[in-house]
């Protein structure tokens, strides 16, 4: 009989080791399962341009495959609006929604490659970005900070949001989690 051996990413067996047991003495929870975890991350680039230029939404959506290793879904809006010129099922965005391994090795890459290449970077805000039901968004206002995306071929700088959701109940066992897992929020 062959066992099947699971290979990890990094920041997962980091959250598995050390992270897990952490949180379950410092919340108090009696069993490992009570514990908060990530659950998916989506990244998410909105593209008000493509209303009037299709070539802008193709651009990024090459630019959001390459940060994420997965194929962009397109979203399209949901009414029409006079004032922005957009009709109902026209595409403005692309999402990505990521899980399991993805979701750790963009984690890992997004906290060791990409945050300490933001221009005067002094840690992510503490308590903006939250939504009361732990989870919580950071908007990221340049998408070159990824190592992916080459400088040269870019055609305009492009911000995304990058949303956590986890299994915590309040917006302070998500901060723990998150601060465990290494983001680098800021000092008070």
């Amino acid at each position: 009989m062959v066992e099947a051996t699971v290979e990890r990413s990094r920041m997962e067996e980091k959250y598995l080791t050390e992270v897990r047991p952490a949180l379950k003495e410092k919340l108090g929870r009696k069993s490992i399962m009570e514990v908060p975890r990530l659950v998916k991350i989506v990244v998410n680039m909105g593209i008000g341009e493509a209303v009037s230029d299709i070539k802008n939404l193709d651009h990024a959506v090459e630019d959001l495959r390459a940060i994420t290793g997965q194929q962009p879904k397109i979203t399209r809006a949901t009414r029409s609006e006079a004032n922005f010129k957009l009709r109902k099922g026209m595409p403005i965005g692309a999402k990505v929604t990521l899980r399991g391994r993805r979701m750790y090795e963009f984690l890992d890459r997004l906290i060791s490659c990409a945050l300490p290449r933001v221009r005067d970077f002094r840690g992510i805000p503490r308590k903006k970005g939250f939504d009361g039901r732990g989870n919580y968004t950071l908007g990221i206002q340049e998408q070159i900070i990824f190592p992916e995306i080459d400088f040269d071929k870019i055609d305009k700088v492009r911000g995304m949001d990058i949303s956590f959701v986890t299994t915590a109940e309040t917006d302070d066992e998500a901060r723990e989690l998150l601060s465990h897992l290494g983001l680098p929020f800021r000092k008070r």
